[in-house]
C-alpha cells in the first residue's frame, strides 16, 4: 500500500516522488537568486572605492550584506509565517531588486543602504525556500531536495560572476546591478508558479511566537544548533583561509584564483550524491565525515608551501564542504515542528549566520595573537568539535522523540509528545 505523509491537509506521495517537478518553482528561483547575488558581490568593494570609500570602509560595505541577513532572520520567519512561502519569495525578489536599484545611485550612502536591503531580503528568500521544500518534499527525499537546493544556489553563485565579468568588459561595473535585477525578475516569475503547501489544507494556520518556539526547542537549539554554529564557522573560514594562505606563502593572484576556482568546482560536483547518502544512511553519515575531512585539510594547510600542496589541501576542503551541502538545512527541517516551523527555521538560520560571522573574526583574532598557522589549526579544532556534536546529539535527541528519527517518519511527529 502506498504510504502518504500529511502536510497540513495536503498529501505528499513518498513512492514515486520526483524532484524534477520542483525544478522551476523551487530550484529556478534559487539558481537565479544565487546568480544575482554572485554577480554583485565581487563589485561591491570596488564600487564603494569608486564612490569615495577607503579600502577599510569598502570592506565594511561588503560585510553589510551578511549583517543585513544576520539581523533579519527572526523578522524573516515572521514574514514567511504570515505571507506563506510563495508571497514571501515574491516580496523578497522585489525588495532585493529595489536594493539593486539603490546601488545604481551615484552615492556611497545609497550603496550602503542598498547592500543592507539586499542582505535583509536574502534572509527572507532563503528561509522561505527552505520552508517550502521542507513541507513540499516527503522525508524520504528531504536531504536530496535540500542538498540540491544548496548545490543549485552554489551553481548560481558560480555563474553570476562569470556573466557579470563579461558585461563589465562591455558596459562597465554598474551593469552588474542591472543584470542582477534581470535575474531577480526571472526568479520572481518562477516563484509565482509555486503553491503554498502550508495553505493547501482547509483549516486555519496556527501561528506561534518565536519566543515560544525558542523555549520549547531550547534543548535542540543549544545542542544540535551549537554544532550547526560551528559548522558554519568552519565553512566561512574556508572561504577566507585559502586566499590568505596563498598570499602568506607568496603565490600570485592568478595561482590563487586557479586554486580557489578548482576547489569550488569540486565543491559543486558532489552535492547531490551526498544528499542521497543522508536520505539512505542518515544525516551523521555525511555530516561527520564532512567536518572531519575539512578539519584534516585545515591541519594539512600550514604544511603546504607549493602550488600543488595548497591545491591538494584546498580540494580536500572543497570536497568536505561539498558533501555537506544541505546538511544544515536538512537538520533544521528534521527538527522543525509542523506548528511554528517558520520561527524555528528563523532561529536555526540565526545560529548558522552567527557562526558564519564568528568564523572569520576568530581567524583574524587568532592570526593577530598567534599567527596564521595556529589560527588555521584552531579552526580545524572547531571542525572536530562540530563533528563530535553532530555525531552525538541528533541521534540522541531523535531517540528521545525530537525530530524525524527515521527518514520515513511522519513530520507530524517532529516534536516530543509534550510539545504537540
Amino acid at each position: 500500500m502506498q504510504r502518504r505523509v500529511r502536510r497540513r491537509g495536503a498529501q505528499v506521495s513518498e513512492l514515486g516522488f520526483d524532484l524534477r517537478r520542483l525544478a522551476i518553482p523551487a530550484y529556478g528561483p534559487t539558481l537565479l537568486f544565487g546568480a544575482a547575488e554572485g554577480a554583485i558581490l565581487p563589485v561591491i568593494p570596488s564600487t564603494a572605492v569608486a564612490r569615495g570609500a577607503s579600502v577599510a570602509l569598502a570592506a565594511f560595505v561588503a560585510m553589510l550584506i551578511g549583517l543585513g541577513s544576520l539581523v533579519s532572520n527572526i523578522p524573516a520567519s515572521l514574514i514567511t509565517q504570515r505571507l506563506g512561502e510563495r508571497r514571501a519569495l515574491v516580496l523578497a525578489g522585489v525588495v532585493t531588486a529595489a536594493g539593486c536599484l539603490l546601488c545604481l545611485a551615484p552615492s556611497l550612502v545609497a550603496l550602503m543602504l542598498g547592500v543592507v536591503i539586499i542582505g535583509m531580503a536574502s534572509s527572507v528568500y532563503m528561509l522561505a525556500r527552505q520552508k517550502y521544500l521542507t513541507e513540499a518534499v516527503p522525508p524520504t527525499h528531504r536531504a536530496r531536495a535540500l542538498s540540491l537546493l544548496g548545490g543549485v544556489g552554489r551553481i548560481g553563485m558560480f555563474v553570476g560572476p562569470l556573466v557579470g565579468a563579461a558585461l563589465i568588459g562591455v558596459f562597465g561595473g554598474r551593469s552588474v546591478f542591472v543584470l542582477a535585477i534581470v535575474f531577480l525578475a526571472l526568479a520572481t516569475w518562477c516563484a509565482l508558479l509555486m503553491e503554498d503547501v502550508e495553505r493547501a489544507g482547509t483549516g486555519p494556520v496556527e501561528r506561534v511566537s518565536t519566543r515560544t518556539v525558542a523555549r520549547s526547542f531550547a534543548r535542540v537549539l543549544l545542542t544540535v544548533g551549537l554544532g550547526v554554529l560551528l559548522v558554519s564557522a568552519v565553512r566561512a573560514t574556508r572561504q577566507v583561509v585559502i586566499p590568505l594562505w596563498c598570499t602568506h606563502i607568496g603565490l600570485d593572484e592568478q595561482s590563487t584564483s586557479a586554486i580557489y576556482g578548482i576547489a569550488g568546482g569540486i565543491d559543486m560536483l558532489v552535492f547531490y550524491p551526498a544528499g542521497k547518502v543522508m536520505d539512505v544512511r542518515g544525516r551523521a553519515a555525511v555530516a561527520v565525515p564532512s567536518m572531519l575531512i575539512m578539519a584534516a585539510a585545515l591541519v594539512a594547510l600550514p604544511f603546504a608551501h607549493t602550488f600543488a600542496a595548497v591545491l591538494a589541501a584546498s580540494c580536500a576542503l572543497g570536497f568536505g564542504n561539498g558533501i555537506g551541502s544541505g546538511m544544515v538545512m536538512t537538520l533544521g527541517a528534521d527538527f522543525s515542528p509542523d506548528v511554528g516551523r517558520a520561527p524555528f527555521l528563523g532561529l536555526w538560520r540565526q545560529l548558522s549566520d552567527t557562526g558564519s560571522t564568528i568564523g572569520p573574526f576568530a581567524l583574524s583574532g587568532m592570526t593577530a595573537l598567534a599567527g596564521l598557522s595556529a589560527a588555521v589549526v584552531v579552526n580545524a579544532i572547531f571542525g572536530v568539535l562540530a563533528a563530535a556534536m553532530l555525531a552525538y546529539w541528533p541521534a540522541k535527541l531523535m531517540r528521545a522523540g525530537w525530530g524525524a528519527a527515521r527518514p520515513e517518519r511522519d513530520a507530524a511527529d517532529s516534536a516530543p509528545s509534550h510539545q504537540r
